[in-house]
């Protein structure tokens, strides 16, 4: 699945982990694998199922 770093950063921004979200923002690309970056997830406490953006038809 993969997950937009945007989403990511927000969701850490929400919970005040502003200087995580800003490593995030330099060091992991636009698009982030889920399988790939499973474990980072893992760490900063994130559901990937909770970051994907649902697009409308």
């Amino acid at each position: 699945m993969r997950i937009a770093r945007h989403r990511i950063t927000e969701a850490l921004r929400e919970r005040g982990q502003h200087i995580r979200a800003d490593w995030v923002e330099f060091e992991l690309p636009e698009w982030v694998e889920s399988d790939k970056h499973t474990g980072l997830l893992g760490t900063l406490r994130l559901d990937p199922a909770d970051l994907v953006e649902v697009r409308s038809p």
